[in-house]
């Protein structure tokens, strides 16, 4: 991927439907951007209402029906039927007709705030996700429905037309790809400026890839980025902890300014702008990197690591500046786009299997960077042996001979 482009590219596949997502740069005018402004902070309202709307009638039906709280109780009335996406959508469009300020956005925008607060509560019920919290800022809002002309060009210039707010001018960096229509845009606001995510959709069939060609399996890690099973270590660049120093200098002048100052709000931008090019490189290595390893094989295995207990460990702020879900996520992408197979495979004992003999070796201090086995003699990295290990495991997953990766000889 072309670094100017600063492209995130996603894909969903789903029966014969193919929908990707370009994102692209707007380059609005003064008043289009207090617009955007406008439409957000109105979102961010209509969301921390509904949400309000939710706790309150959770909270008047915690305690018994026989007692109440000695500190303060919420008096709804128990026939009151529990505040779903479809209730308050019928609420918003009569409270349209009281406050004048719901009219300024579109009204599939303000919907769509609305189903936002609604897949929060089901990631909550459904995935363990905590409790919905209120919304000091609201940073992006969706057009879900488009007209098939949506994106044009004309007067040697491109541009998205978007309902209510009109033509906004847009740097195109790639085109859209034949046959695809835009069926959504999502306007999104960045310390660095507005984007356009647009989802592109394809009626057409894309056969799934199958394992075949050369195998690889990879093991990640915080001595090295991560370990292939063909002996290769790409090392774990440092983006948050080399970018530490400046953020520290930046927050130490920001505590020193005026709240709510013009030259606060200078150095708060600032701060922003340095986190979304820390953001920005490691998405940068992430795809580069997925890249690479579609390169070099079409088949690749990866652990199926629990990134949200690695996050929480000792190792967190180092885990957590490696990004590893997001360049397995990534990975995934890319490997769908140019037709190599990835899967994962379980993590228990990777660093403890002797890829050769298959004998249990025992925990290894992570002092230990070098995998010994008494029994066969085989030797070799620590983490390139995880990552054969993995490829022998994803083989065995999808029904085909495991490699055998020498006989004994020393491999560094």
């Amino acid at each position: 991927m072309n670094k100017q482009h600063r492209i995130y590219s996603g894909w969903l596949y789903n029966g014969c439907m193919l929908n990707l997502t370009y994102e692209y740069k707007l380059i609005p005018t003064d008043t289009q951007r207090q617009t955007f402004d406008k439409w957000l902070n109105i979102c961010r309202k209509v969301y921390n209402f509904a949400l309000r709307e939710r706790k309150d009638w959770v909270n008047s039906r915690k305690c018994d029906i026989n007692s109440c709280s000695m500190k303060q109780e919420y008096i709804i009335p128990a026939d009151a039927p529990r505040p779903t996406f479809a209730r308050q959508c019928k609420s918003l469009a009569q409270a349209k007709k009281l406050i004048p300020e719901l009219k300024l956005p579109h009204t599939h925008v303000l919907q769509q705030a609305l189903r936002q607060l609604e897949a929060a509560f089901v990631a909550m019920w459904e995935r363990g996700r905590g409790f919905p919290r209120f919304k000091k800022r609201m940073r992006s809002f969706v057009f879900p429905q488009l007209n098939l002309e949506s994106v044009k060009r004309f007067d040697g210039a491109d541009w998205v037309n978007l309902p209510k707010i009109g033509p906004v001018k847009m740097h195109l960096s790639r085109p859209i790809p034949q046959g695809f229509e835009v069926k959504q845009i999502r306007v999104i606001k960045r310390a660095s400026g507005y984007y356009a995510m647009l989802t592109l959709q394809c009626d057409v069939a894309v056969p799934q890839a199958s394992p075949s060609g050369h195998g690889l399996g990879i093991d990640l890690g915080l001595k090295h980025f991560l370990a292939t099973s063909d002996g290769e270590l790409i090392d774990r660049p440092r983006f948050f902890v080399d970018g530490q120093r400046k953020l520290k200098l930046l927050q130490r002048q920001l505590k020193r300014k005026k709240k709510g100052s013009r030259k606060f709000r200078q150095i708060q931008h600032q701060i922003a702008l340095h986190h979304e090019y820390i953001s920005n490189s490691r998405k940068d290595f992430h795809c580069k990197t997925a890249h690479h390893l579609c390169n070099a094989a079409q088949t690749i295995f990866a652990e199926d690591l629990n990134l949200k207990a690695m996050s929480a460990g000792m190792m967190s702020k180092h885990t957590l500046d490696a990004g590893f879900g997001q360049f397995l996520n990534i990975l995934g992408h890319v490997c769908f786009k140019r037709g190599a197979y990835f899967a994962s495979v379980h993590p228990n004992g990777t660093s403890q299997t002797c890829p050769l003999c298959q004998t249990h070796t025992g925990k290894k201090e992570l002092s230990e960077r070098v995998h010994r086995c008494q029994t066969c003699g085989y030797e070799t990295n620590r983490d390139v042996a995880a990552a054969q290990v993995v490829l022998q495991r994803g083989y065995t997953a999808v029904g085909q001979i495991a490699v055998n990766f020498g006989e004994g000889k020393l491999r560094k």
